[in-house]
């Protein structure tokens, strides 16, 4: 028996967090639809780290999900199948059932959100159920928690996310990005008027990277920060580094919020590997950045900018940390403690960058 059981363990970044927990020397086990492929991964893995016990199955979550928890009894599971818009809590309610600490990378809104309506049933089971383990808001709120203390207010958070080009992306993030492209946002505390996804561009310039084009983009912590850190405004977007593929999303975005009957998510195959087709074209870097404005201790304006830059195609890397750390400490018995809630405040900022010291990662600051 492992430690930890990644569902989706050999796609875009269960790989990448199966390759995390094994440098730790923590056991996985890699579970997908496709025996195969989960062996094949598995077999690199154990090449690298001797020392890790890496096991493969063949497991088609969530139908077989309850029988193999009662058999193997993994501590920790790890569900990086997304798209998470409009699923269901089934495979956190077979983990908090079978006993079983769940983590998951959803970036859907309502997803990471309702979490919280576990919580009862989690702390029942002596569990921990962790959603939106990824960049946001795992990253975001570590970046939050490290400079609060310079500001006795922070009246706004300006953010967002830009990878690069020949970054490896995955099937379900394209779903998701063309989910709502084009279609209005909930509203957020601190709107003037509603936002529309992929709309509202405008271009951020990043250290070591240039300009990238960004708009607007859906993502949990548009509920989750204002209430948590007293925000009166937050605003998060993304963009592509080819100003082509950014604005084909742009112009489709337009053509949903005009009315044209397009399901743009039944494409997202086809649009992915179109873009891939672009690759040549871009690079292999991406970064992130924040932006927090408000009054420092004294009152006086304050600002606090944040990046962090990725390049040699580690952008992949960043997302998959929280989901390292946690199921690491959970499988040694380090907590977090039981109950549902999402991934803010849970991984120090610090923590986070050590992670990625492997990898061509970078972070830069500046203050005003």
């Amino acid at each position: 028996m492992t430690d930890i059981l990644i569902l989706g363990g050999y796609g875009n970044f269960g790989k990448r967090i199966a390759a995390g927990l094994a440098r730790r020397g923590v056991g996985v086990t890699i579970a997908g639809r496709d025996r195969d492929k989960a062996e094949s991964l598995a077999q690199s893995l154990r090449a690298a780290h001797p020392d890790a016990r890496i096991d493969a199955v063949r497991l088609d979550a969530p139908r077989e999900l309850p029988a193999y928890l009662a058999e193997r009894r993994p501590k920790v599971v790890v569900d990086t199948c997304g798209p998470f818009q409009g699923r269901d809590y089934d495979i956190a309610h077979v983990c908090i059932a079978a006993g079983v600490h769940a983590i998951d990378l959803a970036d859907g809104r309502d997803y990471v959100v309702g979490i919280a309506a576990l919580d009862d049933a989690a702390k029942a089971a002596g569990v921990a159920v962790v959603s939106g383990a990824s960049t946001a808001p795992g990253l975001s709120s570590a970046v939050l928690e490290a400079f609060r203390g310079e500001f006795s207010a922070i009246d706004e958070m300006r953010y967002g996310i830009s990878p690069g080009q020949k970054a490896e992306r995955g099937l379900a993030t394209t779903r998701a990005v063309l989910g709502y492209a084009g279609k209005p946002l909930k509203p957020v505390y601190g709107d003037a008027g509603p936002r529309y996804g992929w709309q509202d561009v405008y271009r951020q310039t990043y250290p070591e990277l240039g300009a990238r084009w960004m708009a607007n983009c859906e993502i949990p912590d548009l509920d989750l920060f204002p209430k948590r850190y007293g925000l009166k405004r937050v605003y998060f977007s993304a963009g592509m580094e080819l100003a082509i593929v950014h604005f084909g999303i742009v112009a489709m975005g337009w053509l949903v919020r005009l009315g044209a009957p397009l399901d743009l998510p039944s494409h997202a195959s086809t649009l992915l590997a179109l873009s891939n087709w672009l690759d040549p074209l871009g690079t292999d870097a991406g970064g992130m950045h924040v932006e927090l404005t408000g009054a420092g201790p004294n009152g006086e304006p304050h600002k606090r900018t944040w990046f962090i830059v990725a390049k040699n195609g580690d952008g992949p890397q960043i997302p998959c940390v929280p989901a390292i750390l946690l199921a690491e400490r959970l499988a040694r018995g380090a907590g977090p403690r039981p109950g549902a809630w999402p991934c803010v405040g849970l991984v120090t900022l610090d923590d986070y960058v050590d992670a990625l010291k492997p990898f061509a990662v970078a972070t830069h600051t500046t203050t005003a």
